[in-house]
């Protein structure tokens, strides 16, 4: 059966913006949480967004960073994170230079 997100986290109501991605459970620090986009210049800032990237808010303090491993981004936490908190990244829709590379 397929699933659109990791078991681990939900779509939830957003207190930053619209809808959010929230944790199921409590997550350690550096854990690599999934895929969220893919490069590919066919589409829209040259990304195909998954589920997971698609819902992600911005923070000025985020607890996630992306990280970029060829043609694929991965979402890490940045440290441990409990059960219900939201998932956010520090992004710029039009900027992807925050992106750090991947075993870098």
């Amino acid at each position: 059966m397929y699933k659109p997100l990791p078991r681990y986290v939900t779509v939830s109501k957003s207190e930053i913006h619209g809808l959010g991605i929230f944790l199921t459970t409590s997550i350690p620090a550096y854990y690599i949480l999934g895929l969220t986009h893919i490069v590919d210049n066919r589409f829209e800032d040259n990304l195909i967004r998954t589920p997971l990237g698609g819902f992600l808010n911005h923070s000025e303090d985020p607890n996630c960073i992306l990280l970029r491993e060829e043609e694929f981004y991965w979402l890490q936490t940045l440290s441990d994170i409990t059960q219900d908190i939201e998932l956010t990244v520090n992004y710029n829709k039009y900027n992807v230079t925050y992106l750090k590379e991947k075993n870098a």
